[in-house]
Formats: structure tokens, C-alpha cells, sequence
């Protein structure tokens, strides 16, 4: 990640995991740069392909021939939704760095809060789609119910107040990034590796609502059969990490 100096307008990097989203991509771009250019946000976003079998990556070349703020990736790791993100994170270079799905399941007004809350001074600004203040369409009723039996479990593990672990939709400052490194999540348990890290390791974050809408094409590639396993090893070795390490790893100190 390279650096950018410009606090007053920070630049924020929006990083966009994508497999096999060309019916979804143009809608969620415009969607995010309509957003960001009415509150005058300096921002770019990278678009990372992971191994798409569809039209992809032409989709992002034509969108990034009229706009150069949009860039296309190539993951160049094993296919998997952590490899896809961390390879994001290798080009992001704004001083804020969020990070949002391809199928406009996610609120591009959201991304503002998030942005505000970065330069108030917060090094990490959580989203939840669970309280009142919150609009959620379409969540699937099963997936809903795996979600709050492991958000609980998570709470309850870390005696956390926030109840939205899993949710990929967050952002995170420079020093942040930074400070969560080695990142060793190959799929979706990178959710819940980025945000634990942070928290155990002493970075400031807050949690805002966010709205969260069904997507309208295409299928999900969230799989409960092939993932549980790896959130827990995930979340006990972040526990571990809290629990024994002695904050070796807390901020200021690694």
C-alpha cells in the first residue's frame, strides 16, 4: 500500500472482491461513485477478479476506460474470497480503506458514514445490520439464523457488544491494515479475522447501522458446508491470540 499525505481530503480506496458479478458490477459501481462524487470523496476502486469464468474483468476494462478511478485486479492467488481481498489490500493506497460487495447487496450511502467516522479519528468503523436504525431486504431466512447463532458465540467468546462480526462490510484505516498483518484467511473467515485482530489488538473502532438489500442476479458464494470449520479455527486462533500472547501483538508493541 502506498502512502497518501492529504488528511483533509483523505483518499479512500474501495476494495471489491468480484467472481463471476458482471450483471451485478455496473450497478454497484455507479451506485458507489455517484455517492462519493456528491460528497466530493477523492476515491478509487479496485475491482479484484478471482478467477471469474463469465465477463468479469472485460465489464471492469470498459467501466475503467471512461473512469480511471476504477482499476481492475487480477487475483493471482488460489481462488477464495481472502486471497481476493488481500490481494486488493497489496494496490489500495488511500489513507481509508473499505471494503464492499459486487452484487449491491451493500448501501453506497453507508460507505460516507464510514468514511466520517475514519477521519473523526477511528481506526476501524464496523457495520450492523441488526438493530432498529438498520433496514435489511431478503436476508435469507436460514443464513440469518446461522449468522446470529455465531454472532452470538463470537460475543459471548470476546465479551463484545457488537453483533455483526461476520458481516464483510467494513472499513479500516492505513495504520490498521498494517497493524492486522499476517493475514492467513483464504475465504469468507476473513470477515471475522480483519475486525477480531483490530480489536484484539487495541485499534479504535465504532460500529454505525448499515442497510443490507438481497442480491438481484446471480447466486451467492457464502457456503455454511465448507466454511464453519474455518471461521472457528479463525476465531479460536484469535482467541488465543488474546488470550495468551501477552499483547505481543498489541498495538505499538509488535
Amino acid at each position: 500500500m502506498q502512502s497518501n499525505n492529504n488528511k483533509s481530503g483523505a483518499l479512500l480506496s474501495v476494495v471489491i472482491p468480484a467472481h463471476n458479478e458482471a450483471g451485478n458490477l455496473p450497478n454497484t459501481l455507479q451506485g458507489i461513485t455517484g455517492v462519493l462524487e456528491t460528497e466530493a470523496i477523492p476515491f478509487e476502486i479496485i475491482v479484484i477478479d478471482d478467477h471469474s469464468t463469465d465477463k468479469t474483468a472485460e465489464t471492469i476494462n470498459r467501466i475503467s476506460e471512461k473512469d480511471s478511478r476504477v482499476k481492475l485486479v487480477k487475483n493471482i492467488y488460489a481462488p477464495g474470497y481472502g486471497y481476493t481481498v488481500r490481494r486488493g489490500l497489496e494496490f489500495a493506497r488511500g489513507e481509508a480503506v473499505v471494503i464492499v460487495m459486487a452484487d449491491s447487496s451493500d448501501d453506497p450511502s453507508d460507505i460516507i458514514k464510514y468514511y466520517k467516522k475514519i477521519l473523526e479519528g477511528f481506526e476501524c468503523v464496523f457495520g450492523t445490520r441488526f438493530c432498529r436504525q438498520a433496514r435489511v431486504i431478503n436476508y435469507p431466512r436460514h443464513k440469518f439464523l446461522l449468522n446470529r447463532i455465531g454472532n452470538l458465540f463470537i460475543q459471548i467468546l470476546f465479551w463484545l457488544p457488537y453483533n455483526d462480526v461476520t458481516n464483510a462490510f467494513k472499513c479500516y484505516s492505513r495504520k490498521a491494515i498494517a497493524g492486522m498483518q499476517p493475514l492467513i484467511s483464504c475465504h469468507f473467515n476473513l470477515t471475522v479475522q480483519m475486525p477480531l485482530k483490530t480489536i484484539v489488538r487495541g485499534y479504535r473502532w465504532c460500529v454505525v447501522p448499515t442497510n443490507w438489500y438481497g442480491r438481484i442476479k446471480g447466486v451467492s458464494k457464502w457456503n455454511i458446508g465448507e466454511m464453519g470449520s474455518r471461521y472457528l479455527f479463525i476465531i479460536l486462533y484469535l482467541w488465543l491470540e488474546r488470550s495468551l500472547s501477552r499483547k505481543d501483538y498489541y498495538r505499538g508493541t509488535a
